[in-house]
């Protein structure tokens, strides 16, 4: 009986604090649809033909000043054969009026300077131009109350289009 009550107790601890998350701050505020423990399905990697799959669990940090995104990500060739595994870790903050995130991956760090937020609806993240070097965008749209296409693509150096690398559908776990 008292496993049954330490196990009880624990669980409500655990479930006060996953309510007790804060709230995003104004600036982030129209990100809020993006909170939560989401699952990859379907995804898909141009580049290589394969495809992907993992988690990635947003929340509301430092007092909701930041959106903090951790993934982890598998990556399977065409034939379904695993031919790799990675962590990603952004933080997504407001800094001078703007939006701005920070991506790592371990081996790639991407800074996006701006935002286009449709508030409850869809962000594109954009890194800052180089020379020679390619500009990248980041969107998450929602298509559903539980999710959410994303979206990964590079703008090569002296071309105007932006090229899908990675695309897929986020569902949002309860």
């Amino acid at each position: 009986m008292r496993k049954i009550l330490v196990g009880f107790g624990l669980c409500c601890i655990l479930s006060t604090a996953a309510i007790a998350q804060p709230a995003l701050q104004p600036p982030l505020a129209g990100l809020a649809f993006l909170l939560g423990h989401w699952t990859g399905v379907d995804g898909k990697v141009a580049d290589t033909g394969g495809t992907s799959r993992g988690s990635s669990t947003m929340t509301a940090e430092a007092g909701g000043a930041v959106l903090l995104r951790r993934d982890q990500v598998q990556l399977f060739a065409a034939g379904g054969k695993q031919t790799g595994s990675f962590a990603i870790l952004m933080t997504i903050y407001a800094e001078n009026g703007a939006i701005h995130a920070d991506y790592a991956d371990g081996t790639h760090i991407i800074h996006y300077v701006s935002a286009d937020i449709k508030p409850d609806q869809s962000v594109a993240f954009i890194s800052a131009p180089s020379p020679g070097h390619p500009v990248f965008r980041l969107e998450y749209d929602r298509t559903a109350p539980e999710r959410l296409s994303v979206t990964f693509s590079m703008q090569p150096p002296g071309q105007a289009a932006f090229h899908p690398i990675a695309t897929g559908i986020l569902r949002k776990e309860i």
